[in-house]
């Protein structure tokens, strides 16, 4: 919304209430002078009340924005302004009601001066306007207060959600050279011996870096879409693998619109291809699978390689920073776990909170 249209809706707003106060303190002096057999109309009625909050309507934004001067320069200060400023605004609001009541009051059952009605009138009407300052003054305060402590909260959120950003852009930005490291290491090796093998590595790492890049911006993206980088991948490593990788694929028709958060199975993939299958002399299975469980996505990439060792597996790169990634983006509502199969090779899992992605 504007800036404009917020200043007109709050105009509109102030307007309504101000006039539903007039109308309501309207009828209950007519109500309350049939009651007590009292002839009150309702044009008298009318011209008492609506000067009277039409009035304070218009005072408003002055007694707001001196409220919001002297907010932070002490009670000293708060009270040296508004004591002289409230008897004064007090002073005019009640001369100024007085005079618009006048011409409009219509016809009273008993005449009356100006002069008479305002020594009768005025001491009253001045206290009720001077109490009627200080009661506004309380609520613009509290409601400025309120204002400043929403920004307030919704700048540290926005300062803390950059923060995450910040730090997920860093752990992410870590994967690069370190996966480009070894795909070059690789391409190198190939380059004397397989010319066409190097050739085609550094085709298809070339599509990988383009699809990457395109989502360079993205802290989240659909599972579809990971599957498709990670698939792009895993072309890289086939043609060094050759025919030594066999890959399956076992995904939940429920989970591709998952929001996982951008190149998180990579890592994952080719910490098993590395620690797991590389070593190994016949063929592997390298298998990715995703499932929902109720409100839990449940990410998994396993081999057939030589598993965990008995002491234990130190965590490199890749798993540490996609640890520390989870933690930063969910906290302790994710995990990430490395678990040895009965059958043989290693399962990493991933626990992190299910939502749909939405673009």
């Amino acid at each position: 919304m504007s800036e404009d249209a917020q200043r007109w809706r709050t105009w509109i707003l102030a307007f309504g209430f101000w006039t539903l106060l007039a109308l309501s303190f309207a009828i209950r002096m007519v109500l309350s002078g049939i009651a007590e057999n009292e002839a009150m109309s309702w044009q008298r009625a009318f011209a008492w009340n609506f000067p009277n909050f039409y009035l304070w309507m218009l005072l408003t934004p002055l007694v707001g924005w001196l409220g919001r001067r002297t907010a932070a320069r002490g009670w000293p200060r708060f009270f040296a302004v508004h004591v002289p400023v409230s008897i004064g605004t007090a002073f005019l609001q009640t001369t100024l009601m007085l005079l618009i009541y006048w011409p409009l009051r219509g016809v009273v059952a008993k005449p009356i001066s100006f002069d008479q009605l305002f020594r009768e009138e005025f001491i009253y009407l001045f206290h009720l306007a001077l109490l009627t300052y200080w009661l506004m003054l309380v609520v613009l305060r509290g409601m400025e207060s309120q204002r400043r402590l929403k920004d307030e909260r919704l700048r540290a959120a926005r300062l803390e959600t950059q923060l995450v950003q910040a730090q997920l852009q860093a752990l992410r930005t870590q994967l690069q050279p370190h996966f480009l490291f070894n795909t070059l290491n690789a391409i190198s090796a190939l380059a004397l011996a397989d010319p066409a093998q190097a050739k085609l590595m550094i085709a298809r790492l070339s599509d990988f870096l383009r699809l990457t890049l395109e989502e360079h911006h993205s802290p989240q993206v659909p599972l579809s879409r990971e599957l498709q980088l990670l698939e792009c991948y895993l072309g890289i490593q086939r043609v060094r693998f050759q025919d030594r990788l066999s890959t399956r694929f076992d995904v939940a028709a429920d989970t591709v619109n998952a929001a996982v958060p951008n190149l998180i199975l990579q890592p994952l993939v080719e910490n098993a291809l590395r620690h797991g299958l590389l070593a190994k002399t016949a063929g592997g299975v390298l298998r990715v699978s995703a499932a929902r469980e109720g409100e839990t996505l449940r990410l998994r990439v396993e081999d057939d390689g030589l598993g965990l060792p008995q002491e234990g597996s130190a965590e490199g790169i890749g798993l540490g920073n996609t640890r520390a990634r989870l933690r930063v983006r969910f906290g302790e509502a994710a995990a990430l776990h490395l678990l040895r199969r009965p059958e043989g090779g290693t399962c990493t899992e991933v626990r992190i909170p299910f939502e749909e992605y939405a673009a």
